[in-house]
């Protein structure tokens, strides 16, 4: 009854179009839900990223650069569509776009996730500037949705944002790179706090394009103990 109510009053607004979702009661429309274009085979077998080829093990860029994470998760296409709704979601204050989101993340890689058997999930950490601006870090958002669902436990801190860097999107490859350099930190207190060892880490974002600040975290985590990362994502980018 309350969440008819809420409902009643505060419509749902559908994370691809933005209008009330139609029908009523789910968390986005089902005409605009068709219009995603979720990855699927064939894909990268790192990162997710689609290839033209089901014998292609690994996309170009998984091939040219040594990453250090395990392995990716991705839901969908950075497309226009994921673009704008992901835009929105960051910087127009739509929290409840994450209900889809995170929905559509149990349903396709939950399995996966509780197969990895991650001992925690860990957000991409924002700059405090930006989370101050912000208001929240959509990441963290994400992740805390992952854990209820999952019972995997989140620790938002244990990754630390020291450097407010550029946008990721107005660089090419290696100024990505450098402008990530000890731009993030490991909290040994966040560490010691969850009072149980820490050995295999999920990290969690919203985008994932050359995979530059997703390396930048996993070797972080190595170097402190950590023996495996993986990461999930809702969107990646054909490109490289």
């Amino acid at each position: 009854m309350i969440n008819f109510l809420i409902d009643l009053l505060y419509p749902r607004r559908c994370p691809v179009c933005d209008d009330i979702v139609i029908p009523r009661g789910n968390l986005a429309c089902s005409s605009c839900k068709g219009q995603l274009k979720y990855i699927t085979e064939p894909r990268c077998k790192r990162c997710s990223k689609p290839v033209q080829l089901e014998e292609i093990e690994f996309c170009y860029d998984c091939h040219m650069k040594p990453f250090h994470y395990i392995q990716g998760m991705v839901l969908w296409e950075y497309d226009d569509i994921m673009k704008k709704s992901i835009s929105n979601f960051k910087f127009k204050k739509k929290r409840e776009y994450a209900d889809f989101y995170i929905e559509e993340m149990i349903r396709n890689y939950g399995s996966w996730i509780l197969e990895i058997g991650p001992d925690v999930l860990v957000p991409i950490p924002l700059h405090r500037s930006k989370h101050n601006k912000r208001g929240y870090n959509q990441a963290e958002i994400l992740s805390h949705g992952i854990s209820k669902h999952l019972k995997v436990p989140t620790l938002p801190h244990l990754l630390l944002r020291n450097k407010k860097t550029l946008p990721q999107k107005q660089l090419n490859d290696k100024e990505r790179l450098k402008n990530l350099q000890k731009a993030f930190s490991f909290s040994s207190n966040e560490k010691s706090k969850f009072n149980k060892p820490i050995e295999k880490v999920m990290l969690v974002d919203d985008i994932y394009t050359t995979g530059s600040t997703i390396e930048a975290c996993t070797n972080i985590l190595l170097a402190n103990g950590i023996k495996e990362v993986y990461f999930i994502s809702l969107c990646i980018g054909k490109g490289f």
